[in-house]
């Protein structure tokens, strides 16, 4: 009777050790500007789907939510293996995961919100194991590129005054001998007729972080309005960042 006692008690057991209780793991994702810093509430986050990568079964989403993080550590600290970039502060999204095994985690993420014009979507795929939080500096995603928000076009007697805006992905300032230093910078304005190029002109720091300002060739008055286009291009000399806006020549 014992024995048999015991035999029902090891299959109860052993059955219900067959399927794993599922374990809530945080994982904290960031996105970092190329060259700069975490994106967040001043551009207006980016959105982050995660995704079992096998099944495609979305885990969580959610916005990195926060400040661009503390500059001298990002930017002007020699950082050492095993250092952490990202305070209390710092823009991330901590998702909390069910998982009941090993799973492979594919993050798509879609940023800036606030500047769509500019939004990019960058993909990683990460290992994360049941009850092992990635935490800290977390999981951090990549963002190349520059911000080229729309323009302000004007007409003035010598031709069409055209002031940009240009930012890294996290909207940190622009400015001379800053930390993102405007000589380092290109900024040019394209007016197209169709896919002709009608002018060239490029944009000078015009005094304000982050902004640009050219005089564009006036457009004759036979030009067909409907069909001409603005161009605005920005590229850093010292990265691989560049952004670009196009949309109507508005009118004048």
């Amino acid at each position: 009777m014992k024995s048999a006692i015991l035999a029902l008690g090891l299959a109860a057991a052993l059955a219900g050790g067959g399927v794993a209780a599922a374990q809530p793991t945080h994982v904290m994702v960031r996105a970092q500007a190329l060259d700069a810093k975490f994106i967040g509430d001043h551009v207006g986050g980016v959105r982050i789907v995660l995704r079992d990568a096998r099944t495609g079964r979305v885990l969580a989403r959610g916005l990195t939510r926060g400040g661009t993080g503390d500059t001298t550590r990002i930017m002007k600290t020699p950082v050492a293996r095993g250092d952490h970039l990202a305070d209390g502060s710092t823009a991330g999204f901590d998702a909390v995961l069910d998982l009941d095994r090993p799973t492979l985690v594919r993050a798509e993420a879609t940023g800036p919100i606030g500047r769509p014009g500019s939004q990019i979507e960058v993909s990683s795929s990460l290992w994360v194991i049941p009850g092992r939080d990635v935490t800290g500096d977390g999981w951090v995603l990549s963002f190349p590129g520059l911000v080229v928000e729309p323009p302000r076009v004007r007409a003035e007697a010598a031709g069409l005054r055209v002031d940009a805006k240009v930012s890294p992905m996290c909207g940190c300032p622009i400015e001379p001998g800053g930390l993102w230093d405007a000589g380092g910078y290109t900024v040019e304005a394209f007016v197209l007729r169709g896919e002709q190029v009608v002018s060239r002109t490029p944009l000078a720091y015009a005094g304000s972080a982050g902004e640009f300002t050219g005089l564009a060739p006036a457009i004759g008055p036979a030009a067909p309005r409907g069909r001409l286009t603005l161009r605005l291009v920005a590229t850093d000399a010292r990265t691989p960042n560049a952004g670009v806006w196009e949309g109507p020549l508005p009118a004048r």
